[in-house]
């Protein structure tokens, strides 16, 4: 884990790279809420979680005035309800199942939880995502949910060396993102492509991406969590 000197170089390196093109969301899986917290102070305002249940473990000592949290890795629809009252934006949002108890557990707040769907850009087997090819088709029955706003696309492209090799997938989900963007589907406040990590943000950035998920580029190498 980076130190705090290194932590606030990073995000000043990275906030003027980006020079308001695309939104810095900081990837807080495995760090602590003192170092979230210090990341606030050095002009991060998004943070995205990972795990429901480190979120839960975290949630009461983070600085919410400052911090919005979105909640970006896999969700299983168990562990909606622990978060739903918790983030401001849903990421992962891969099946009709999910998006389902989403819809219930936002509905018993009466709620509407902004959502993205995620797209699985190059059909690998490990993650999650529905393909690029159904991705039309399952935003508008996620339309369909009244307690869901569908906000745009969320992907992870494989892991690379070289970013560059990247660019093909971020310029497809990009199309597809323009692709709907310019379908008018009832609840669809449309404007976020989220693509792009600590190792080919900038690639992701130059094919259209506006929000960014940086960990590593901030905080260092993270240990292994216990499981």
């Amino acid at each position: 884990m980076n130190t705090k000197a290194e932590i606030r170089a990073n995000i000043v390196r990275l906030l003027g790279e980006l020079d308001g093109r695309a939104k810095l969301l900081a990837a807080t899986k495995t760090v602590p809420p003192e170092l979230i917290n210090y990341a606030a102070d050095c002009g991060v305002t998004l943070i995205g979680e990972n795990r429901a249940d480190e979120l839960l473990a975290k949630y009461d000592a983070l600085d919410r005035d400052r911090l919005e949290i979105h909640f970006i890795g896999r969700l299983q629809s168990n562990k909606v309800k622990y978060i739903i009252d918790k983030v401001s934006m849903i990421h992962s949002v891969d099946s009709l199942t999910l998006a389902a108890e989403i819809e219930k557990q936002a509905a018993k707040r009466g709620l509407v939880m902004p959502v993205l769907a995620e797209v699985n850009i190059a059909g690998e087997e490990s993650k999650g995502g529905v393909p690029l090819a159904e991705v039309e088709a399952f935003v508008e029955k996620l339309a369909a949910f009244p307690h869901l706003s569908v906000r745009g696309l969320m992907t992870v492209p494989p892991k690379t060396d070289r970013p560059d090799e990247n660019l093909q997938y971020f310029q497809k989900i990009y199309q597809k993102f323009i692709d709907i963007r310019d379908k008018k589907v009832d609840n669809k406040e449309w404007g976020i492509l989220s693509a792009g990590m600590s190792g080919d943000y900038a690639v992701a950035v130059s094919a259209g991406a506006n929000l960014v998920r940086i960990g590593s580029g901030i905080f260092g190498a993270r240990p292994t969590p216990v499981r």
